[in-house]
């Protein structure tokens, strides 16, 4: 069911319950959800969504002011997250990230952490011409820590935050992590041979502690 208000069409999802009062909602998405009991018309509906055209234009414009205001950053930059059921999958433009609802850009985004994360490991273990082992991957969030080098069981560990920084951020930790494979300690020797595959890793570690 579609309800059209100031030229534009939104989405109206109806709920049918055991209630003896309806309700109307707007949610992030900007879909209005309609709440009411089993015998109620979709001619009643429409006609309360139309005399509460006042309300639904407050709480639609408030809903569309937090979204402008919802940022999220994704491999260096900062995007602005717009929320638009006229979206059926992620779309990025310029500054910009349109989404239908905010699991999708979940999934999205777990997607793109596995296999991103997967990629550049691949990458920067292939530069070592050092004897180490090819690492289990794993991955999660963590309060203190970029990333996790365990010799026991031949696995690295990222931060899943790693996918708000540039792809050089990412690449840093994971040489860091590999190179523990040789140094597991934070030597001179552990620093030199980080250095050898990122040359610039000073910047990098202030551009993540910043």
């Amino acid at each position: 069911m579609k309800f059209e208000l100031d030229g534009k069409e939104y989405e109206v999802i109806i709920q049918k319950k055991n209630n003896k009062n309806t309700y109307i909602r707007v949610k992030d998405d900007l879909k209005i959800y309609v709440t009411t009991s089993y015998f109620v018309s979709k001619q009643y509906i429409f006609r309360l969504l139309d005399e509460n055209k006042d309300y639904l234009r407050k709480v639609i414009s408030k809903k569309e002011e937090k979204n402008e205001n919802t940022l999220y950053n994704y491999l260096g930059n900062s995007y602005q997250v717009i929320t638009c059921n006229l979206f059926d999958k992620i779309e990025f433009d310029n500054d910009k990230i349109y989404i239908p609802n905010e699991k999708e850009l979940e999934k999205f985004i777990k997607n793109k952490i596995n296999t991103l994360f997967k990629e550049r490991l691949d990458y920067n273990y292939n530069l070592f011409i050092e004897n180490i082992p090819y690492p289990k991957l794993k991955i999660r969030s963590m309060k203190t820590r970029w990333g996790v080098c365990n010799i026991k069981d031949n696995s690295v560990t990222l931060n899943s935050k790693l996918i708000e920084y540039d792809i050089e951020a990412l690449d840093y930790v994971i040489v860091h992590e590999l190179s523990h494979f040789i140094h597991f300690n934070h030597s001179k020797e552990f620093w030199l041979l980080v250095s050898k595959y990122k040359p610039n890793y000073k910047q990098i570690r202030k551009y993540l502690r910043d």
